[in-house]
């Protein structure tokens, strides 16, 4: 009698220890996911950090080209010191891995064939798909991190000048040219003015 109670006690409690891990697990699942989510959504916000460091970096490189015509640089290490200045001129403090992989960053090639924009490798769904900032506008709705592109855009040129209608051109042509003058009636033409006052 004794040792079935004995044994029914003992089930009790190991029941109770069980139930106690049980909740423990679920909850140190719990603070683990939310852990992992806190700390990728430090990740992403150090990505898009960095990444719009490249990006205003790339547009001081491009904005300080002498001359007219505008070049980007030919590689990232050419924003840590400028190869077209005589004395050492840095666009960014440093090459920053991404924060993602820890890995390079992707480059995004201009027309000139120099660096236009940077994006990280990484393929996993980002956490943040809305309420961006202005400038990081075309991040809205990315499938992968891959998708964030921190391209620096020049600036639009201005529009040229129309040119000026030539002497004796059609009027109708150019509307900006200012309407002819009334030339005075021929000798003898009798306009309505004329018929009036007599």
């Amino acid at each position: 009698m004794r040792a079935r109670a004995w044994l029914r006690q003992a089930g009790f409690t190991y029941l109770t220890v069980m139930f106690v891990i049980a909740i423990l697990l679920g909850g140190l699942a719990i603070v683990g996911e939310t852990w992992e989510t806190s700390a990728r959504r430090e990740k992403e916000a150090e990505l898009l950090f960095i990444g719009n460091q490249y990006r205003r970096a790339i547009g001081l490189y491009y904005t300080s080209t002498p001359g007219v015509v505008k070049r980007y640089p030919r590689t990232l290490e050419d924003l840590i010191k400028d190869p077209r200045q005589p004395n050492t001129q840095r666009h960014i403090r440093k090459l920053f891995p991404d924060p993602l992989t820890g890995k390079e960053w992707m480059v995004i090639k201009g027309a000139d064939g120099g660096v236009q924009g940077v994006y990280s490798p990484s393929e996993q769904a980002p956490l943040k798909i809305a309420g961006f900032r202005v400038r990081d506008a075309s991040l809205e709705g990315a499938q992968k991190y891959s998708d964030w592109k921190f391209i620096h855009t020049p600036p639009a040129a201005p529009a040229a000048a129309k040119p000026a209608a030539k002497p004796g051109a059609d009027p109708a042509a150019n509307p900006a040219a200012p309407a002819p003058a009334p030339q005075p009636a021929a000798p003898g033409a009798m306009g309505f003015g004329t018929i009036m006052n007599r």
